[in-house]
This record gives structure tokens, sequence and C-alpha cells, in this order.
């Protein structure tokens, strides 16, 4: 039976996970404080008051910027504060709702990424609109939330010949369970997690960014060529739409679609 065997938010883009041991999610809104800043690059043009999805390639995020991997970070919703951990020691603690916190953390970022920033990088949020990388796409993709199956990372284990941390590709819900590559099949079709009613809206295809170890900040494998080698294609994980707000837990099964099921 397959279940939930972890769950993550991303506060701010390109920076690091934060496990969970629930979600509560939104039909309207998707997963609350996920992807809700971003460091937009010096170069980048945001407007706050009218906001217009861009590509990923506009702001810090690991398939340029691995350094951003030896940072680990914690966001506090409720008092709005971001701390940044090096080392194993915290080096900013800063309130983001703020202007001089954000500027801290501004400044933080652009000595810690350097050039590549291309210039000072602005801390960047807007009332309703979410960092995912498939926010180009539409605004359904825009609150998507992600699932990773851990038996099509081990699969690619296997034909690699070396151990791929999870957390490469940097998924809200991870499920167990299941056969390898099966939630290839969930595009269009509705799969329920606990009691949420979620449906599958595409796979997910991967970049150099999953390329990134988390625990070393080294970029260390080439998955994408790796995938496409050896499966055909360069997917793993599939984006979910939230069908109807409720939440989930780890431990939570899943119940997946059968292949005569139609989607909802």
């Amino acid at each position: 039976m397959a279940e939930v065997t972890a769950l993550y938010r991303y506060p701010v883009k390109g920076l690091s996970a934060e496990p969970l041991p629930a979600l509560t999610l939104a039909r309207a809104s998707g997963l609350a404080f996920d992807r809700e800043y971003a460091l937009a690059l010096g170069t980048t043009e945001f407007d706050p008051q009218n906001p217009e999805p861009l590509d990923k390639g506009f702001f810090l995020m690991l398939r340029s910027n691995e350094v951003l991997a030896a940072l680990s970070t914690r966001f506090d919703p409720e008092s709005g504060q971001l701390t940044v951990i090096q080392d194993g020691e915290a080096v900013l603690t800063e309130d983001l709702t703020s202007e001089t916190g954000r500027e801290a953390v501004e400044d933080f970022f652009e000595s810690y990424v350097g050039p590549a920033a291309k210039g000072r990088p602005r801390l960047v949020r807007a009332a309703g609109h979410k960092f995912t990388d498939g926010s180009v796409i539409s605004p359904a993709f825009m609150r998507a939330v992600s699932l990773i199956n851990l038996a099509s990372v081990r699969a690619l284990e296997e034909r690699t010949g070396q151990p791929i941390h999870p957390l490469r590709f940097r998924a809200n819900i991870y499920i167990d369970g299941l056969e390898p590559w099966a939630e290839m099949d969930w595009v269009d079709r509705e799969v329920t997690i606990g009691s949420l009613r979620l449906r599958g809206l595409a796979r997910t295809p991967r970049c150099a960014a999953v390329d990134v170890n988390p625990e070393t900040a080294a970029r260390d494998t080439n998955l994408p060529k790796a995938l496409k080698r050896n499966f055909g294609h360069v997917d793993l994980g599939i984006y979910l739409e939230v069908l109807a707000d409720g939440a989930i837990a780890v431990g939570d099964r899943m119940a997946v679609p059968t292949g005569t099921e139609d989607a909802a």
C-alpha cells in the first residue's frame, strides 16, 4: 500500500527544504508558504504590484547557484523570521516582513553568491503569487504541488550505480509503496492522499538543479542525461493540482488510479 513518507515546503525559492509532519492545501492557493519568496537576480525586473511569472533563470536557484545547497534555512510564518545556518551555525536571522530585515537578507546573499548574483539580489514576494518552476505555464501549475515516487528514485539508482538523495528533486510529497514510474500514468487522472483529492497535471522534467547534492553542495551527477539514456525521458515525479481544500500527513495512505478510471 502506497503511503506518504515525507512532506516538505520551500519558503524561499532555491533555498533548503523544510520537513513538516503535515501540509494544509487549498484549491485556490495551493500550499501556503511554498516558494512564497524568491531572490531575484540584480538584473531581474519584478513588480510585486503587478507580478508576472518568470523563468527560474531570473532568480537565484540551484541550477546555476549550487552554493545555495551549503546553507540550511528555516522560516517561521508567524514571526516572518528567516534563519540561515552555515556550517552548523546561524549566520543570519531576519524578519522578512520588515524592510530592514529584507535588506539584511539581500546583503547576505550578495556577498555569499558573489558575481553570479549579477548585482544586488532582491528578495521579492507578491500577494497570490508563487515562484514555482511551473508558474510560467499556467495559474494551475503555479499552485501545484510536486510528488516523488521513491521507487522511481531507486530504479534510477540501480541504473546509475550510485546513491541518489531524494531531496535532489525538491518535491513537496514523497511516496513509497508503488511500482517504479507508476506516477507517469497519473496525468489527467485523480489521486487521493488521505482524504485530499488531487489530479495529475504533468510529469516533472528534470534540469541540472538535480545534479547538486543537497548534503555536500557538490555538482556530482548528470541525472537528466542518465534518465534519458536509461529510460528514454528526462522526467522524474509529477505535478499535482489540488482539487479541494484539505490536509495530508506523513503516514497517510494513497489511492492511485487504475487504467480504466477517467479523470474527475
